[in-house]
């Protein structure tokens, strides 16, 4: 459909241009494929995957520390929106809601009621139409 990948925002690039990603981290590095290929040592492969952990848990570290940041951004912006949206409130003629507590009115109780049971073997009993049972 030729749209743009950075204004759809499923897509990676989006979420790299906007922010929501980490974009400059040497652990993304890392990741890219080298296709130079190397001869099997078991001592390389052991050090690649102690080194592939080690990198796991040091970008663990820093996306937790990313995202924790980013939502303090968020919670600020927040806390000065609503500040705003409050002033702007009082500031003007529109009353502000009552608490719910204030406007619930009290529950009334239900009374139970006894239903006569009707059968359909007793003559004129449960019948519409007057047929009866022989």
């Amino acid at each position: 459909m030729k749209r743009n990948p950075r204004k759809v925002r499923w897509t990676k690039a989006f979420r790299k241009a906007a922010g929501k990603e980490m974009t400059i981290d040497s652990t993304i590095d890392f990741e890219k494929r080298r296709n130079v290929p190397v001869r099997y040592n078991r001592e390389l492969v052991q050090t690649t995957i102690k080194a592939m952990k080690r990198i796991g848990e040091i970008r663990a570290k820093r996306e937790r520390a990313f995202f924790k940041n980013r939502m303090a951004v968020s919670r600020a912006k927040h806390k000065e929106h609503r500040k705003k949206m409050l002033e702007a409130a009082k500031s003007s003629s529109l009353k502000l809601r009552q608490p719910v507590e204030a406007t619930v009115e009290p529950i009334r109780e239900k009374i139970k009621v006894g239903v006569k049971s009707r059968s359909a073997l007793v003559p004129g009993e449960g019948r519409s139409m007057g047929m009866d049972i022989d």
